[in-house]
């Protein structure tokens, strides 16, 4: 109990507060007309940004020469988050483009299109596509986040189904990057957010990579 109360209390609240700040701000600083397109624009980001800082902090504890434990309450409060909001963005998202159509997402239009696989395989469906993956590996993420799945797998086949979450990063910088870009040409203003939240991951787990081989040399 004490530990579920300092966790209440020292992430959850603080990310609840500052997720449902963020999402406030930008739901009502968007230009978009309908509320489907400023919700999808409006939990793309935190998630994006919390999901980048899951990765952050195991490097950290490299880079102070601290000890990272197997499983980290911050880094996976930080990640039931980025999954919540990655699910809700996922789920809105459908209904942005194709109103009523969502499978169109994924397939294209037998009247509009002749394809012997008519499974999208433009910049449109990879986008997609990378997004609904990416989606899939955060929800076994998410299932397997707490104690009890980390007795019953135990620490070795449980952290290598977290480091899932890697993969889960990429998908989610391809989904990210083919939807400014590609897309809806989004403002440059967040698409260097975007830039500039995956670079800092990445560089964060590069250096602690780095770190990690520099002390097995030494070892040797």
């Amino acid at each position: 109990m004490n530990r579920l109360r300092r966790r209440l209390l020292q992430h959850h609240l603080p990310l609840i507060a500052i997720s449902g700040g963020s999402i406030a701000l930008l739901y009502y600083t968007r230009p978009y007309r309908d509320w489907v397109s400023r919700a999808s624009f409006a939990t793309a980001y935190p998630a994006l940004i919390l999901l980048a800082g899951t990765l952050l902090i195991g490097p950290w504890n490299l880079l102070r020469r601290r000890r990272s434990p197997v499983s980290s309450d911050l880094r996976r409060d930080l990640g039931i988050w980025a999954g919540l909001l990655s699910v809700l963005h996922a789920a809105v998202g459908q209904f942005v483009h194709l109103r009523g159509r969502p499978w169109l997402y994924y397939f294209y239009e037998p009247t509009e299109h002749h394809h012997v696989i008519p499974i999208r395989h433009d910049l449109f469906g990879l986008s997609n596509f990378t997004g609904l993956f990416a989606v899939f590996t955060i929800l076994m993420l998410l299932a397997t986040s707490n104690d009890l799945s980390m007795r019953a797998l135990k620490i070795a086949r449980w952290k290598t189904l977290q480091r899932w979450s890697y993969a889960a990063f990429v998908l989610v910088a391809v989904h990210t990057f083919g939807y400014q870009l590609g897309i809806e040409k989004q403002d440059l203003r967040f698409v260097a957010l975007a830039a500039l939240s995956v670079t800092i991951a990445i560089t964060f787990q590069l250096l602690g990579l780095a770190r990690v081989r520099s002390a097995a040399v030494k070892n040797e």
